[in-house]
């Protein structure tokens, strides 16, 4: 019989949750086991945001995940950013992103645009 669920207060709560949802990892959803593995997940989740927080992607290795995610190429950048030359600016840091670029690229690859609109690692170091 499961335990009772609670929050996830400790390293050691936090182990444990981890080992129950890989012991119910495939249940099906509406399912108890299932049901039971979405609230572990959102404690989980919860815990992480807590204690592990994560700095939100540089934009430019943002936009190289989403082209290597969707196998496209610099030219499919090119109705969002502009021409050959000012998508290799963009994508080697020489250019920073434009107002209508971040809108064209969160519109069209749904990066979001909070990821889009910070400095690249690049510009803060310059």
């Amino acid at each position: 019989m499961a335990t009772e669920l609670r929050p996830i207060r400790s390293k050691a709560d936090y182990e444990a949750a981890l080992e129950e949802v890989e012991r119910l990892w495939g249940a099906k959803s509406g399912t108890p086991d299932g049901d039971r593995l979405d609230v572990l997940a959102t404690l989980i989740e919860v815990f992480e945001a807590r204690h592990y927080p994560m700095d939100p992607p540089d934009p430019i290795e943002a936009i190289r995940f989403r082209m290597e995610q969707q196998g496209l190429t610099r030219k499919d950048l090119e109705p969002m950013i502009g021409p050959r030359n000012r998508v290799a600016d963009v994508l080697n840091r020489k250019r920073g992103l434009s107002i209508e670029m971040i809108r064209r690229l969160h519109e069209q690859l749904g990066i979001s645009a909070r990821v889009l609109i910070r400095p690249s690692r690049h510009d803060k170091v310059a």
